[in-house]
């Protein structure tokens, strides 16, 4: 029995488990099949990339602070993060993966970094 390439169906040669004819057949299928299908995952992605870059961008040093007019003016979207985290005193942080922030008084932000 001939075995043919996944991606594009010419013969394969060589060991008996092979499923593709070349490195690049293969990086093309594992590509088409791992990305993003739908545009709202797309966007959603994009926009949290976008967030952690300038929340990463604007705390160097893993803890500072910034008002609410600069992270707008950096295109920050305050709509997308990727979880709240809720101490035991009721302070409520949002953080985009491990970049974090926290809503001060008079527009302002603390930026932290979560560690691990």
């Amino acid at each position: 029995m001939e075995k043919k390439c996944l991606e594009c169906g010419d013969k394969i040669v060589g060991r008996i488990d092979k499923k593709f004819c070349s490195d690049a057949c293969r990086n093309a299928y594992n590509n088409n099949i791992n990305k993003d299908h739908k545009n709202l995952i797309r966007n959603t992605n994009n926009r949290l990339r976008k967030n952690y870059r300038i929340l990463e961008a604007l705390n160097p040093t893993d803890k500072t602070k910034t008002s609410r007019a600069k992270l707008i003016e950096k295109g920050f979207d305050f709509n997308y993060f990727t979880s709240i985290y809720t101490t035991k005193k009721g302070t409520v942080y949002y953080f985009v993966y491990n970049q974090g922030y926290l809503p001060l008084e008079g527009d302002y932000y603390a930026l932290v970094k979560r560690e691990g």
